[in-house]
Parts: structure tokens; sequence; C-alpha cells
């Protein structure tokens, strides 16, 4: 399912077998087999590269550069583009076809799948995730979208709040490590990119442009949505609608994890000579109950709500201007969140409002020369926060529009960036290596250079063998800067954090077996976090704090086996973080991180259909019925506060989801369980989580 690359920005994806001496399989010049690999499989796929530009494979002519930029590229890596065998930092890929048949509701619970990623819920269906990368918290990760920033300045709760439905997906790729040169600010830990498609519908080869799909399950969970491709006009939309009571009630009986929420989402693109552009819109509006999520032993809250409503836009380009490939990028989004302490009843506690608009001007360029490959590029990047509780005294108050209130507080800042990077290409060996400088208009930040190399060894046809040091920083969050409600005491004097990173590792690939072991060590200062300090006892309150040093160690390994066309798959994880503090003061993120995280998966076919007056081969059988189940077993350090006082440590659990799917060309049926065993276990102290899910649903395509 995961296919970890070593990536240099750029992969292609030929939507046809072109009769061109540039052709992919022209290219590799043997025989190519093509095959779907299944949503159980942790593994290396033989792709080597991952990028928002077309690769150029050789010293092509300008009329050949031209024909692939026609061609779809993603987004992951480094910023220079390279062929796939000369890739040199490593990147899980989760592939279309692992989409579709994953047992999960959201893409949060994809991301679960991934080793090296910690997924804490507080809430089902995508409501609120955390997401974290290699021991980090939810604040350290970038999250993309065809390449464009959506994080939330105001908090990391809210990044995964995506337009986009699961069928709208191509791929998602996850870059683990200091990503700074990369992505520039918000990528201390690592970044995921979650690509779409807008070029016809994804099942286009069989004259299907309608995509429908209807589901249903346990907790009065009903689920809807459709996808309009026409080809001719070389765009896609999609909309969705989900809902459930929830899996909890409060203390007084009344819903208290319940869900409700619509998505939609439109992608176009043009493509002429020597240019290609790209744009997308999209809205997600949802509301939930809260629970306990943010309740705490003085504050016992369990009749929560949120709701949030996120827009976002973009438009980018591909220009081939002589030997210069140009990538300017234009993106706005914004954020809406109304937070009820006690749902619908503002006397007892006044409703939280915020807004954040985020604007962004991106310029990527590269071009080649006899010492190698360089790509240069800037982005200017403006945040701005209005909000009833976070930030400092507005000159003029904003309205908040629905309501009596106004916006009274707020904060504005501007990140402003620029990068360079070469790429020296030897036999069997690429060395990358380049910075960023950082400007940030905030707390009158001074320039500072965070610089980063990358090399590959390629061993023969299977071995190869990677290392890196990368640096990075982020900027604190107007959350972690403000917020002072409920026992909550924020510092808006926050430094920025900043860490510095190593790894190695090693990959064998070969025709049915893929192995890896990567080892990695993070060195953290002014690290941010909410500490409490407990002797103070009634007085205590979470303070947002810098810490001066965080660090952490880590291994990743994984193994993956195809067999009886059967997938097999194991990946494990290993995280230890040392960071002094006092005795008597608690930690409330830094130190729950996963010390041990297990992911094992299994994809069988169970019964095939060959054509009529056909001889059944492995080329003539077609899966109707297929079974994928995946096992996580994950141990949390660190420990939780439960509302009677008591201190208690992170329990470690195990987790069983499984998919039995009957496809056939136009439809197909599925079963779907989460949690199948029904185990108790809580993400976080005072939210537990879910028991057993049953889902069943219908997808057709038209």
């Amino acid at each position: 399912m995961y296919k970890p690359l070593f990536n240099k920005r750029r992969v292609l994806v030929f939507r046809q077998f072109g009769n061109k001496g540039w052709s992919l399989f022209s290219c590799l010049g043997r025989e190519v087999v093509c095959s779907v690999l299944s949503v159980s499989t942790l593994t290396y796929a033989s792709a080597e590269s991952v990028s928002t530009h077309p690769v150029v494979t050789d010293s092509a002519a300008v009329s050949t550069q031209r024909e692939l930029l026609l061609d779809e590229v993603s987004v992951t890596g480094s910023r220079a583009p390279l062929t796939r065998s000369q890739a040199a930092r490593m990147v899980t890929v989760l592939e279309r076809a692992d989409i579709q048949q994953a047992p999960v509701q959201s893409i949060n619970d994809l991301l679960k799948l991934a080793v090296g990623v910690d997924v804490r819920q507080r809430s089902p269906i995508g409501a609120q995730t955390d997401i974290s990368i290699r021991g980090g918290t939810q604040e350290q990760i970038i999250v993309l979208l065809n390449g464009i920033n959506i994080c939330d300045p105001q908090t990391g709760h809210n990044t995964l709040d995506l337009p986009c439905q699961l069928s709208d997906i191509r791929r998602i790729e996850v870059l683990e490590g200091p990503a700074a040169r990369i992505y520039g600010t918000s990528s201390l830990v690592g970044a995921i990119n979650i690509v779409t498609t807008a070029e016809g519908s994804l099942a286009k080869g069989e004259g299907r442009n309608v995509q429908a799909q209807v589901e249903g399950g346990s907790h009065g969970y009903a689920q809807a949505g459709i996808r309009l491709s026409p080809v001719t006009l070389n765009s896609t939309l999609s909309a969705s609608y989900a809902r459930s009571d929830g899996y909890s009630r409060s203390k007084a009986g009344s819903l208290n994890s319940d869900y409700s929420g619509a998505k939609a989402f439109y992608q176009g693109h043009y493509a002429a000579s020597g240019l290609r552009l790209d744009w997308h819109f999209g809205i997600a509006d949802k509301g939930w109950g809260s629970s306990t999520a943010y309740a705490s032993p003085k504050w016992q809250a369990d009749d929560q709500y949120e709701h949030t409503t996120k827009l976002t836009a973009a438009l980018q380009a591909d220009v081939l201007s002589g030997a210069v490939s140009l990538h300017p990028t234009l993106y706005w989004n914004q954020h809406q969140d109304r937070y009820e302490g006690y749902r619908n009843n503002p006397t007892a506690l006044p409703f939280n409002y915020n807004r954040t608009d985020v604007c962004g001007l991106q310029l990527n360029s590269h071009f080649d020369s006899p010492l190698g490959r360089t790509a240069i590029g800037a982005e200017l990047r403006n945040e701005n926060l209005v909000s009833g509780n976070l930030g400092e005294p507005l000159t003029s108050p904003h309205h908040i529009h629905g309501t009596d209130r106004d916006y009274t507080l707020g904060l504005n800042r501007t990140n402003i960036s620029a990068y360079a990077e070469h790429n020296v290409l030897l036999q069997g060996l690429t060395v990358s290596a380049g910075f960023v400088v950082v400007k940030n208009t905030w707390a009158d930040m001074n320039p500072t250079l965070y610089p980063g190399i990358d090399a590959s060894l390629r061993l023969g046809s299977h071995w190869k063998l990677h290392a890196s040091y990368n640096t990075s920083l982020r900027m604190p969050s107007f959350t972690e800067m403000y917020y002072k409600l409920q026992g909550y005491k924020a510092d808006p004097h926050l430094k920025p954090e900043e860490m510095r990173a190593v790894e190695a590792g090693a990959a064998f690939n070969a025709a049915r077996l893929t192995v890896q072991a990567t080892v990695w060590h993070h060195h953290g200062r002014n690290m941010i976090d909410w500490i409490m300090d407990t002797r103070q006892g009634d007085d205590a309150a979470w303070q947002s704090v810098n810490h001066t040093r965080l660090n952490s160690v880590g291994l990743e390994t994984s193994a993956q086996l195809s067999i009886l066309n059967s997938q097999l798959s194991i990946s494990y994880s290993y995280i230890h973080q040392e960071k002094d503090l006092e005795q008597g003061v608690v930690s409330q993120y830094a130190l729950e991180y996963l010390r041990h995280k297990l992911v094992t998966g299994i994809h069988i076919p169970l019964l095939y259909h060959s054509p009529v007056n056909s001889h059944p081969s492995p080329v003539t059988k077609r899966s109707v019925l297929t079974l994928d189940a995946n096992l996580r077993w994950q141990d949390r350090a660190g420990q939780y506060t439960d509302f009677d006082g008591s201190v208690n440590d992170y329990s470690p659990y195990a987790l069983v989801d499984a998919r039995l799917t009957w496809q056939q060309p136009a439809y197909s049926i599925y079963l779907k369980a989460n949690n199948l065993l029904n185990t108790s276990y809580r993400d976080y102290g005072l939210v537990e989580q879910p028991g057993r899910w049953l889902i069943a649903g219908f997808s057709v395509s038209l």
C-alpha cells in the first residue's frame, strides 16, 4: 500500500503509451509489466521520482520538453526535478488503487497505515484529527493540496479540513524529516501532499465519467458522494455529504460525538505548447460534537461543539521559456471556526470565533548546466487572523457574520522565503544540496538560513543507499501565542522552533520482495509545548513555552512480499525522546509520542472471473472478490490525568480493520469493519474512541 520512494521531485504519470523516443517504456529499454498494488502493500515502488514539474530525462530538445509539459505530475521531495534513477530522498506514497480498497472512512484513516505517521483522533469520520510525523506534534508538519500549503496558522487541529473526497485523490505522499528548503516554514518534521486529478474521469478508458457512492453503517452513519468528470471540459466537480449520531452520549444523555458535514471540489486544467495551467477551488463545511475533546479535571465539560468552514483556491502554471522551466503559483485559503464550550449555551461560556485568511505567491524555476541541475525560487505568504479571543486589539472591529458580535482581536504576519538548490549527478551517485532563507515580520525576526544536503548511491539494480542532513523551522501558531481560556495561558513572545536532523538508510527492491530500513536523529531547540506545573495545585494552568532542546532517535523498517497474486506487508517504527522537565511538570504534546508502531497488511483475491472462451491466465483473469485486512499495534509514551485527578499511563492497543469487495467493471459492493475486535482504546487521555464500526456501501461508474 504505502510505497516509500527515493524522491526527487517529479514523477510522470503517462496517460497514453506514446510512440516517441522519450516514452516511458522506450526509456527503460526492457519489458514492463503493469500491475496494481493492494491496500495492504507497504512497499517501495520502482518509480523513484516525485515532483511538481515534468521530468526531462536527458538533454532533449525544447520541443520534446514542451510535449513532456503536458503530462500529469505531482509534488513531493526536493526542489529540482531529477530522473527516477537519480532520486536521493525517501518518500512514502499511497497510490489510488490502495485508496479505493482501504477499509477506511476518511483520509485521516488512510494515514494511520503509514508507519512513520501518528494519527490521534478526537472525533472519527475525519471530524478532527491531529497528524504528526516522527514524534512531532500536529503543529510541526505541513499539509499540501496539489503542492499548495493549506495549513491553518490558527491551530494545527484544523489542518486536515479538506474539501476533496477520497474519489478525487490520485495519490498521497508523505515526506519524513525536516523539509524547509523544499516547503519553507511549517515543515519542521515532515510533509504530506494530497494530489488530485482534473484530467477527465479516472475510469475514462472505459468511458465512465460519472461516479457515485452511497454507504451507511453503525452509529447512524451515512455518506453519499458524486463525481462528474467530462473529458471534453478537462475538469472535475465532486460533492459529498456525511453524517453520524456518534458513538457516545453526554452525562445528560444528549448527542456529544455526532457529525454532519459537506464538501465540494472543482478542479480544471488547460494545456498548450509550452504552457499548462491548473486550478482548483474547494469548500469543506462541518460541525461535530466535541465530547470531552478539550476537557480537563478542572473543567469537565462533555458537551462541547465545534463548527468549521474552509475555502481554498489556487492557480498554478508550468511555463517553458528556453532552457528555463518556470512554475508560478497563486493561492488563497480561508478558515472559519466557531467553538462552543457548552453546546448551544453561550451564556455559560461565550462562543469563540476565529477567521484566518492566507494569501500566497510562489515562483519556482530550474535549469540545466554542465555542472548539473539548479533550482531557485521564492515565496511570499501573508497570514491574517481576526478573532474574539486571539491576538492583539484591532484598530477597528470586524463584524462576525450571522451574530451580534464583532471580531475585536487579530494579528497579521508575512513570511518571505527564498531558496536555492543544486544537484550534482554522477554515475550511480546523486548529491543534492541547498538552503532556504526565511524572514518573518512577526517579532522582527531576522533573515535566517537553513541548509540541507541529500545523497544517494545506487549499487547494481537492486540496492540503494541514502543519507541526508536537513534543517528547518516553524513559526508558532496563533493559538500557541494567544489562547488564554479555561486553564490555558499562552505566551505571545514565543520563538520559532528549529530542527536539525540526520538520517541514513538502505533499500532492496526485487521482483517480489522489497525491504527497507532507516535510522534517524532529530535535535530540536526552542521547541513549543504546553506544560503544567502540578506543584501549583489549584492554580496550575497549561502554559505555552519554548523548551531548550528535544532529542529524538528512531528506526523504521518495512518489508513487502508478493506471492500467489496476494500481497503481504509488515512495517515497524521505534522512537525514543529525551526532554528536560522539572519534577512535577507535565507535558501535553512533546512526550506523548508513539514509542512503538507496528502495521501489517494483507491483500487476498478470493474469486476470479475469466472471459468466456478465453484460456485463464494472469492476464485474462480478473479478481472480482477481494479481502483486505490490516492490523495496527501502537504503544504510546506519556501519561494523562483522568477526571478524578489520577495519573494514568497510555495503554498499548491493537486494532484490526477489514474490507470485503465485490468488484465489477461498472459497480462495486463492499463491507467494511473498523476496530473489528471491538478494542477499547484512547488516543487522547480523556477521549474514549469508538468500538466496532460496520459499514456497507455501493459505488457505480457510468
